[in-house]
């Protein structure tokens, strides 16, 4: 088959492979879409991403696609279903397994990270981390699944309760779902924060009150004329240090600061702890989604949550290091490849 293989910082080969046999409880998935994420970007830039990447190894955690073959043990799953992943495996045994903290998992298994995963024509998954698709979902749909269940889980710690204020700083794909995520939790008022005015366009079409150009704009003067005058939640999804220091600025009074954009891991930022004190602020991370996959795929299917619209582009896996080299490029959008 052929497989875009990551050999290391800068270095993707795409090559031919054997095709994967599945084990007892696999199933071998043929490809038909996954997604572009900033971890591989982070990968390929030769940075950590959620769990340690030995090359060489096939990258790519947000896929779906057909099952074409299945293990002797399977048995909910059957050759032809449509299905998508949750990519991230728990061992179940470990301390934080135990406790309930299963995303904690000490010997967790990353398709895409720590084993092969989607930038590939085929791949072999365990039927425990396999969804099917709903009637109504298709394969790049499906393929938009995990980052949408991430998602999930940092709207679920922001706890939004129905009349609450939110601003997202940053328009990619995962501001404008956290977007829609918190419009669905009920806030009453919701800014996007975002330079590109492709991407506000997109904000105010997905439910935005107010679309902000932080760059051209004083956002706070443009947040008071717009009513909102006591910020109780701001969720960061640009991943920079300013933009998170920014967060923390417009929190209000006994504000959330959801810090999910993700940056290089030596990156730092400034804080006041008075103001933090001043203002009874929470402060928190999200890290990937335990749990949530089965919840974000019913509102795919529902049509209540659009992951669509934020895809700019299907490209194959020779354009893929164009992408992962090229700011330029993923700025238009998301990605998905098609193998």
């Amino acid at each position: 088959m052929k497989s875009a293989v990551f050999y290391g910082k800068h270095h993707l080969r795409v090559e031919e492979v054997h095709v994967p046999t599945p084990g007892p409880k696999e199933v071998l998935i043929q490809i038909k879409a996954c997604g572009v994420c900033g971890t591989d970007v982070h990968i390929y830039e030769g940075d950590k991403g959620a769990a340690e990447v030995n090359p060489p190894t096939i990258l790519g955690h947000e896929f779906s696609g057909v099952i074409t073959k299945t293990g002797c043990e399977v048995q909910k799953f059957h050759i032809g279903d449509r299905v998508c992943i949750d990519p991230n495996a728990y061992c179940g045994c470990c301390s934080y397994c135990r406790d309930g903290q299963v995303h904690f998992c000490e010997h967790m298994t990353g398709y895409g990270t720590t084993v092969d995963g989607g930038f590939a024509e085929y791949c072999v998954v365990r039927e425990s981390q396999v969804y099917a698709l709903g009637e109504h979902t298709t394969f790049e749909q499906g393929a938009m699944a995990e980052p949408a269940a991430c998602c999930l889980h940092g709207i679920d710690l922001c706890q939004i309760t129905p009349g609450e204020q939110v601003v997202i700083i940053g328009g990619g794909m995962i501001g404008l779902l956290m977007l829609q995520l918190a419009r669905l939790a009920g806030a009453s008022r919701t800014a996007l924060l975002e330079p590109s005015e492709k991407k506000r366009r997109m904000g105010r079409e997905l439910g935005a009150d107010i679309c902000i150009d932080p760059l051209k704009e004083d956002v706070k003067r443009s947040l008071k004329q717009a009513g909102m005058t006591w910020i109780h939640t701001v969720i960061e999804c640009a991943g920079l240090p300013g933009t998170m220091e920014q967060a923390v600025e417009l929190a209000g009074k006994r504000g959330k600061v959801m810090l999910y954009g993700l940056t290089k891991p030596d990156a730092q930022i400034s804080l006041k702890p008075f103001e933090v004190f001043q203002k009874e602020l929470t402060i928190m991370g999200s890290y990937i989604n335990p749990c949530t996959q089965q919840r974000a795929l019913q509102l795919i299917d529902s049509g209540r949550l659009d992951v669509q619209s934020m895809v700019c582009k299907t490209i194959t896996l020779e354009q893929l290091e164009n992408v992962l080299s090229d700011p330029a490029l993923r700025a238009e959008g998301k990605y998905l490849v098609i193998p």
